[in-house]
């Protein structure tokens, strides 16, 4: 293998259950992959490595603090092991700010996963680093592992699609993904920026509905061209619907093994399927969800 293709799965690991399932998602997608796998703690407290004062005590509180994590990770790193005995495990346990460490190893990931489940509510690796890592531009995928429970074997794979260039990097990652695990692929196009009840409006107003439709259309066909030859094992189900974006996608990723949008997409057409719906999905999806940077 060349290096690219030995790039590793990252994982940030804050001592949260959330981020202990995250760990394992994180770990069967390495297996899957065959790409190394890199469990990460970022300690936070000020010892001199980040403040410029001498902290009282220290010494005696970092020692059994990292013997206590070092014991965590070991005990994660086992659990990888039962998962795939041959897969390639590493740990880390580096001083920083949790955003800034986990953004410069996605700079060199293959994909960094983050445990959930609501993303402005968590602490440590989950909280405001989550949000902060969504919002940067580029580096790896993120992928948010999100729920009590999570759909393993075939379920389908959800991708938003909006014709857009980090949209079609989505739509790679859900091909890439469906066709690993035997899951069939549902592409979702949603453009309604309408208020509330758009069927209803649609109804009400002198609209080229048929038009507005064909034009949907076009745009989902336009996505998906190309992939289906790249991943012939991946049917595919294609949704076009003039219900809100976020909803449309909520529906079609129940029971589904994972739920893939882009960051920062703006389609052909105005009324888009991404941006704000990102950050939605991250925090209300029943399922894992993949967010695509723009590259």
């Amino acid at each position: 293998m060349n290096e690219t293709s030995r790039k590793a799965v990252v994982v940030g690991f804050d001592l949260t259950e959330s981020s202990r399932r995250a760990v394992w998602w994180a770990a069967r997608e390495a297996s899957s992959r065959r790409h190394p796998l890199m469990l990460v703690h970022v300690l936070t407290w000020p010892f001199e490595e980040l403040a410029p004062i001498k902290v009282p005590g220290e010494g005696d509180v970092l020692e059994p603090l990292q013997k206590i994590l070092r014991q965590e990770l070991a005990e994660l790193v086992a659990g990888c092991w039962e998962i795939d005995a041959e897969l390639e495990v590493h740990s880390s346990m580096p001083f920083g700010d949790p955003a800034e460490m986990l953004a410069d190893l996605a700079g060199e990931a293959e994909v960094l996963v983050l445990g959930g489940p609501r993303i402005e509510m968590e602490l440590g690796v989950l909280g405001s680093t989550s949000a902060e890592l969504l919002t940067r531009r580029t580096g790896a995928p993120i992928v948010v592992v999100r729920g009590g429970r999570e759909q393993l074997g075939s379920a389908p794979v959800v991708v938003g699609v909006d014709g857009s260039s980090v949209s079609r990097l989505a739509i790679g990652f859900g091909y890439d993904f469906a066709s690993r695990h035997g899951s069939e692929l549902v592409a979702v196009h949603a453009w309604s920026d309408l208020p509330l009840d758009p069927f209803a409006r649609v109804q009400q107003w002198e609209l080229p509905w048929g038009e507005v439709r064909e034009e949907a259309e076009e745009v989902l066909a336009s996505s998906l061209s190309g992939w289906g030859e790249r991943f012939p094992d991946v049917s595919v189900r294609r949704v076009v619907t003039p219900e809100k974006p976020a909803e449309a996608l909520f529906r079609e990723a129940e029971g589904a093994s994972l739920l893939v949008v882009g960051s920062h997409g703006r389609g052909r057409i105005r009324r888009s399927l991404l941006g704000s719906v990102s950050h939605a999905v991250v925090n209300r999806a029943s399922c894992p969800v993949a967010v695509l940077r723009a590259g």
